[in-house]
């Protein structure tokens, strides 16, 4: 990991979803993982869906094997915390899932779904799985995360990057704001935090530059470039982003 203690997970999902556009087995999702592994990624993230429009059952059984932590995320459901407690991943990120959607739309509803959350995060606490809930950034939402007893949350960064896409300098510093005051009060009350969701090369400087973000998992934006320059390089990219930024404030600090 870099002396930045800033980790790089990366989702390899979309390199599925090219495979199983035409139905077959390449290119293969495990390769990518260790290519990005080869290339500096602290870890490797997995979204296993219920329709399994891109990550399959057998891929997060080699997925297992890598050498760096794996990060199932996964609804909330019996089926999933069933094959999460069978294959036993480092640990399960708990997002929403609607079938109709492109791609995760926005953080869990964690207050109004304590009841339906609290024992599925339990059994998997109790596997040893560390269990991380996609959140919107928020300091209510911190408090009942960790009334859950879930030791991390990742903030949904998705309108802070919808912000960075359209210009919108305002809507882009009050999205950074949330974000950076939730990682703050997250981390005062004894979470790890971590970030993701939409984040490239141009958005991902100034998310990883604050200071209590443990983590940022970023997928689609790697997989994308990886197109042009390679998946090595993308990564490698990636990386280098991220530390020049972490390294930059921790200069002006």
């Amino acid at each position: 990991m870099s002396a930045s203690s800033l980790r790089l997970g990366v989702n390899i999902d979309h390199v599925a979803t090219v495979r199983n556009a035409r139905g077959g087995a390449y290119p293969d999702p495990v390769r990518a993982a260790h290519e990005a592994v080869a290339a500096g990624a602290d870890g490797i993230t997995a979204h296993l869906r219920e329709d399994r429009r891109h990550i399959r059952d057998t891929d997060i059984a080699a997925l297992r094997q890598l050498s760096v932590p794996l990060n199932l995320e996964m609804a909330a459901t019996d089926e999933m915390v069933g094959i999460a407690l069978a294959t036993r991943p480092h640990a399960a990120c708990l997002v929403p899932e609607k079938r109709e959607e492109r791609t995760t739309e926005g953080g869990l509803d964690i207050v109004g779904g304590r009841d339906h959350l609290a024992p599925r995060i339990a059994a998997l606490s109790e596997a040893g799985i560390r269990v991380s809930l996609f959140v919107e950034p928020d300091e209510a939402v911190m408090d009942a995360a960790r009334a859950l007893a879930a030791p991390v949350v990742e903030l949904h960064t998705g309108r802070y990057c919808e912000a960075a896409i359209e210009g919108d300098a305002l809507r882009l510093r009050a999205e950074l704001d949330r974000i950076l005051r939730a990682a703050r009060y997250g981390t005062q009350i004894g979470l790890e935090v971590h970030a993701g969701h939409g984040l490239t090369l141009d958005s991902v400087g100034p998310v990883a530059a604050i200071p209590e973000l443990k983590e940022l998992n970023i997928g689609h934006a790697l997989i994308a470039e990886a197109i042009f320059v390679g998946l090595r390089q993308a990564v490698r990219d990636m990386r280098a982003a991220m530390d020049r930024a972490r390294e930059n404030a921790a200069g002006l600090a």
